[in-house]
């Protein structure tokens, strides 16, 4: 997703194309192109991004996330979301990881409609949650607005207490965890309820995306401030981010360039 587009910024590839131009650097790629990214957030004050995509790319995956993914591989998603996490850190950048506890099986859009998933736990641990697992030390994550039969079929993770003690006790991520825009209609209910079965499930930050000022105060009557567990993983994750370092970004562009045109 290109939110800062040109002339003023880059355009990348989609994501999976990009790796599969060069598979055997494609760690190196999306370092040098998340560097690059960064860089260009911190220049307007921006300091997060919502990357890496954790998502295992499936056949079946629905195409406005397949190309955003990495691989058919969780090895690989999880090498290369290292590699971007990386470039977004030593960018000056925090990641978020998303979208937790895996999109990828998702047949439907989210944003029009509620994905549901009937692998079985097993199967899911083996693929899905085994790349999140391996990215679960990152500082933040984003939730899946995906309901996931074998474990909880009643709504989707964004809103799921058992979902999101899965993420927490599970997968064993410990760091700030949003949920996936309010917006999209895979959520059910009026924002002010959308918001409210977030926090109660466990998101620590509720993310409002797309709303107009008398929303966006029915967002935050519904949530309220931290509380105590979410402040400090709140500090924990901002305490993450570093100094940029000092590196030479048209000599990493020329790099990339190189990567991608000896593939």
């Amino acid at each position: 997703v290109e939110r800062m587009t040109r002339p003023h910024w880059r355009h990348w590839l989609p994501a999976l194309d990009q790796v599969d131009l060069n598979p055997a650097q494609a760690d190196r790629g999306m370092y040098i192109r998340y560097r690059i990214i960064a860089g260009e957030l911190r220049a307007v004050g921006i300091d997060s991004n919502c990357a890496p995509v954790g998502d295992v790319a499936m056949p079946q995956t629905h195409g406005v996330l397949r190309n955003r993914c990495y691989s058919e591989d969780p090895a690989k998603v999880a090498s290369i979301g290292r590699a971007v996490a990386d470039g977004l850190l030593d960018g000056g950048v925090l990641p978020v990881l998303k979208h937790i506890p895996g999109h990828g099986r998702a047949t439907l859009d989210s944003h029009k409609e509620l994905p549901r998933v009937s692998t079985n736990r097993a199967g899911l641990e083996a693929v899905d949650f085994a790349a999140m697992r391996a990215l679960a030390d990152l500082p933040m994550g984003m939730s899946a607005h995906i309901v996931y039969e074998d474990i909880d079929a009643s709504g989707p993770a964004t809103t799921s207490p058992v979902m999101v003690d899965l993420i927490r006790n599970d997968i064993g991520f410990s760091g700030l965890l949003m949920s996936d825009d309010l917006s999209m209609d895979a959520l059910q209910g009026d924002v002010s309820t959308r918001a409210r079965n977030a926090r109660n499930a466990g998101m620590d930050l509720i993310l409002h995306c797309n709303g107009k000022m008398p929303e966006m105060q029915m967002v935050v009557d519904a949530v309220g401030n931290f509380t105590h567990d979410a402040q400090k993983r709140a500090d924990l994750a901002i305490n993450a981010r570093k100094s940029p370092d000092n590196v030479d970004i048209p000599a990493l562009e020329d790099e990339l360039a190189g990567l991608l045109k000896r593939a």
